[in-house]
C-alpha cells in the first residue's frame, strides 16, 4: 500500500503542478569495486546531478534500482542508477517507466563510449547502442532505439583488452577531463529540460 500510495501522490502533485515527469539514466555497475571506473561514468554524471540538487537515492530493491526525485526547472525528474549491473540495465529501467508511468520520449541516458576522446561529450536523439551492452539491454527492453543519451568518451583501446580498460579507473590526466564534464552535470540537465533537443544538442556537441 506504501508503495501505490507515493505513486498516487507523485502524479497528483504533478497534475496539480502542470508538471511533466522525466527520467535521467547514469548507467553503471553497483558496488564500491567499480567506483569511478570508467565504465562508470554515468553513475558518477548522476551522483554529482543529485548532490547539486541535494536530492537523495535510495534503494528500492522491487524496481532494481537507486533513485533520487525532485523538481528542476518546474520538471518533475526522476534519476536513477540500476543496481542490475550493466548487462542488465534495461530491466531496471523498464520496471521505473512502468511504475511511474514514464514515456520513452522522456527518458535520458548517461553512458561511456569507447570511440570518443576522453571527456568528448555526444548527445543523440536516437540510434544504436554502439556496442555498448548497458544502452543495449535498454533498447532491448524498451524495444526502441528512439532513446535519447549523453555519451561521454573515456577513449579506445585494444579489443582483447576493453573488459580490463573499461572496469579501470582514469589517470590523472583523464581524471582532470573527466571532472570538468562531471562539474557540468546540473548545467547540462538544466538546458535538456528547458530546451529543444536540437538546441541542447547544439549546444553541447562542440
Amino acid at each position: 500500500m506504501k508503495g501505490i500510495h507515493k505513486k498516487i501522490m507523485d502524479f497528483s502533485y504533478c497534475e496539480r503542478k502542470n508538471l511533466n515527469m522525466k527520467l535521467i539514466v547514469g548507467l553503471g555497475n553497483p558496488g564500491n569495486k567499480y567506483e569511478k571506473t570508467r565504465h562508470n561514468i554515468g553513475f558518477m554524471f548522476t551522483d554529482e546531478l543529485v548532490k547539486k540538487n541535494n536530492f537523495n537515492f535510495t534503494l528500492d530493491k522491487k524496481l532494481q534500482t537507486k533513485i533520487a526525485s525532485g523538481i528542476i526547472n518546474n520538471e518533475k525528474v526522476y534519476i536513477i542508477q540500476p543496481q542490475t549491473y550493466m548487462n542488465l540495465s534495461g530491466e531496471a529501467v523498464r520496471a521505473v517507466c512502468k511504475y511511474y508511468g514514464i514515456d520513452v520520449n522522456d527518458i535520458l541516458v548517461i553512458y561511456d563510449d569507447l570511440d570518443l576522446p576522453v571527456g568528448k561529450v555526444r548527445i543523440r536523439p536516437n540510434g544504436s547502442s554502439g556496442g555498448h551492452r548497458g544502452m543495449q539491454n535498454i533498447i532491448d527492453m524498451l524495444q526502441t532505439k528512439e532513446i535519447h543519451r549523453i555519451r561521454i568518451g573515456i577513449d579506445g583501446c585494444d579489443k582483447d583488452k576493453v573488459i580490463d580498460y573499461v572496469l579501470g579507473r582514469f589517470n590523472k590526466e583523464e581524471e582532470i577531463e573527466i571532472s570538468l564534464i562531471i562539474s557540468k552535470a546540473d548545467l547540462m540537465i538544466e538546458s535538456y529540460l528547458k530546451e529543444s533537443f536540437e538546441n541542447f544538442m547544439n549546444r553541447y556537441n562542440k
